[in-house]
């Protein structure tokens, strides 16, 4: 079975489940009580089939083209739930005949067990013969389904499944959630953004209830676990406990839901832990009040940021040499999370440009995170590593036309743009032994207004080479970098600008930083020896592009114990984008309060540069 089917087959194994709890606790009966009507409203609990005159239960069908079998469950009146896995191209005719006889196991089971079966027991004790149970399909029109069509084209939706005297109304492919988690470690004034992943529905469409634990009992609604909740006026996808929270646990009831207002079975999830107070002020809380609201129409709010990937900030070395003075509870990767998470919501961002980023928090944390506040993510791991980049993009703003990353090393080799660079690189084996080693990447994304098609923008995206002696290695991957850039900005998309973020390791004197704001630098440039003569490498270099660094050159965005320095740029193409605002840095009152980055109060050694972009 491939990935996509056994993912499948999961999801729905929890919805049968669903069914089997929403046929009740003890003898199960055909009720729809946890079941949500088309148009989302709940249906009252019901009494046992047939006892309602026009009331259908539900069968629920999963039927994917790409898949060779759909599924059907539903819950008999004698409580059992039948989970039925059929081949799309099989006959309705055989589908209909193997429903026939597990309604009759089902009949004579419950025949078996009733005091009347009993009294009209033969004098051998068998329960009296049962006629079969008739079972037919009538498609939405109310006319019935030929028993020669195949599977994939008789169990359509709205069609009606009659069992005996029973109906049921055939909903194929209701929106089904898949997966709902909270995070595991919840703060008072921090939002809680669950995972959610959903099937035929959108989470921007689920329907969402906050229930908070309630102390020594007296709640709304009591859990099989024992514990008694209490809803919390709160209807939106994300949820901000309060102090009054704290030591509290939180539930989330979740109702799947797509774009033509269409419910499936709810789930719900509780959190592991209690909600925990939170560390007071936080560095990027001033810089919140500048960012209250999501940029007007023209401007492009542009983040860049380096978040320190949770594998080098959980070592030995990182807790003992490079953040000694960090508490070490705050150097965790779910207490960080918080922070981050907080912290990006805040500034309203329409791009945000990360550097060293988990591959399992981007997709466990950070992605659902913001895509809850209306930002599109998009990934590109570092080669033979578990961190690197991510983009985020405001979804009513921009869509996204097409992704253009590269790796450094493997582009240097292989793509024919890069053809004069590396003859220039060829003498130099040393150096280019080291270029070649580096797992360093690109990340290029082109997209286009929402509001105006005719505008197009480059957003790249890059961490590059880490070392302070390598300022050779950083202007040939710059260089290649800038060669993609032009490529993509000249050749795909003739004339559309670019906005470069990144983490550049590179303070304002060095020669990466005039190369890219000059647009040359010279083979005598003291990079080139930047880590000795063995691995020199003059030669010329340029780019044609007229770049500026959007936020300046503040004194440091990297604030550690033993250096501080601006090493993080959002270079903008002045031709055609010009800087409206630049959020001010935290003061250095701020940054050093608990000594140096990262701390109690924010969540990495690097600091979030944020702009406000206009077209010119």
């Amino acid at each position: 079975m491939n990935g996509g089917c056994r993912a499948g087959w999961f999801m729905w194994s929890l919805l049968w489940g669903e069914l089997r709890a929403a046929a009740g606790p003890t003898r199960l009966r055909c009720r729809s009580a946890a079941f949500l009507s088309r148009g989302g409203g709940a249906v009252p609990p019901g009494p046992a089939c047939g006892d309602r005159p026009g009331h259908m239960e539900r069968a629920v069908v999963r039927c994917v083209p790409s898949e060779p079998k759909m599924s059907l469950w539903f819950v008999l009146c004698d409580g059992s739930a039948k989970h039925m896995q059929r081949d799309q191209a099989e006959p309705l005719g055989r589908a209909l005949a193997r429903i026939a006889t597990n309604a009759g196991k089902g009949h004579a089971k419950a025949a078996k067990k009733s005091k009347k079966a009993r009294a009209e027991a033969g004098p051998a004790g068998e329960p009296v013969p049962t006629a079969p149970l008739a079972v037919r399909l009538f498609s939405r029109d109310g006319e019935s389904v030929a028993e020669d069509v195949s599977n994939a084209e008789a169990w359509q939706d709205g069609a009606v499944l009659q069992i005996g005297e029973v109906k049921y109304q055939v909903e194929r492919n209701p929106p089904s959630v898949i997966e709902l988690q909270l995070p595991r470690s919840l703060l008072a004034g921090f939002p809680v953004c669950p995972k959610i992943h959903t099937e035929f529905g959108a989470p921007q469409h689920c329907l969402f209830r906050w229930y908070r634990e309630q102390p020594g009992g007296g709640g709304d609604e009591p859990s099989p676990g024992g514990a008694i909740w209490v809803e919390a006026p709160v209807r939106d996808r994300v949820f901000t406990p309060t102090n009054a929270h704290i030591g509290l646990r939180l539930k989330l009831h979740c109702t799947p839901g797509n774009s033509q207002q269409r419910y499936g079975l709810p789930r719900e999830v509780e959190s592991s832990g209690p909600v925990e107070a939170g560390p007071g002020a936080c560095t990027f809380d001033s810089r919140h009040l500048y960012t209250k609201k999501v940029s007007g129409e023209g401007l492009i709010r542009t983040v860049s940021y380096n978040v320190l990937a949770d594998i080098y900030a959980q070592t030995e070395h990182s807790r003992t040499v490079l953040y000694p003075y960090c508490a070490p509870y705050a150097l965790e990767l779910d207490y960080r999370q918080n922070l981050l998470k907080k912290e990006l919501a805040g500034y309203s961002a329409d791009l945000i440009c990360l550097q060293e980023v988990d591959k399992s928090v981007f997709a466990d944390s950070l992605a659902p995170a913001l895509d809850a506040f209306g930002l599109e993510g998009l990934f590109r791991i570092k080669e033979k590593q578990h961190e690197g980049l991510a983009t985020f993009y405001r979804r009513d703003k921009f869509s996204l036309l097409s992704e253009h990353d590269i790796a450094f090393n493997e582009a240097l080799v292989s793509d024919p743009l890069h053809k004069e660079l590396r003859d220039k690189l060829a003498p130099y084996r040393l150096a280019q032994e080291k270029v070649l080693q580096r797992s360093s990447v690109l990340q290029v994304s082109v997209l286009q207004s929402t509001n105006d098609p005719s505008r197009k923008i480059c957003i790249a995206n890059t961490h590059l080479y880490w070392h302070p002696k390598g300022g050779n290695i950083r202007l040939i991957q710059i260089a290649v970098a800038l060669s993609h850039i032009r490529h993509v900005t000249c050749d795909l998309y003739p004339g559309i600008p670019v906005i470069f973020c990144g983490d550049f390791n590179s303070t304002p004197s060095t020669g990466m930083y005039r190369f890219i704001n000059s647009g040359s630098v010279a083979e005598d440039h003291e990079d080139w020896v930047s880590n000795g003569e063995e691995e020199r490498c003059n030669m010329s270099l340029t780019h044609p592009f007229k770049l500026q660094s959007a936020c300046g050159e503040p004194a440091y965005t990297n604030y550690v114990g033993g250096f501080h320095g601006c090493l993080d740029y959002i270079f903008i193409d002045i031709n055609a984008l010009e800087v409206e605002q630049v959020i001010p840095l935290p003061s250095h009152e701020e940054v050093t309060t608990h000594q140096a980055l990262p701390s109690v109060s924010h969540p990495s050694d690097h600091i979030a540069l944020i702009c406000d972009l206009k077209w010119k």
